[in-house]
């Protein structure tokens, strides 16, 4: 029995993927000048597969007062 489109999840395969298939192991070592042309597909060494890790973005100071204070009341807030 198949998902009915509306209900499958668009952001299915939008995450990074720990297995690579077969063509794409082959394509990264292409690009990387390991893959011979006339070599047999089977067998083929494992990849790596390179995550990127996007890190937090900096909050810019404050410069002015006001932004500071407000800061301040948000985490008394919060507390």
């Amino acid at each position: 029995m198949s998902i009915d489109k509306s209900l499958k999840r668009k952001s299915r395969l939008a995450r990074v993927r720990s297995v690579l298939t077969r063509a794409e192991r082959i394509d990264q070592m292409k690009a990387n000048e390991k893959w011979a042309d006339g070599t047999s597909p089977f067998g083929i060494p494992k990849t790596r597969v390179i995550r990127l890790v996007l890190g937090k973005k900096k909050k810019k100071k404050a410069a002015e007062g006001g932004d500071a204070a407000a800061d301040k009341k948000k985490a008394a807030k919060k507390k």
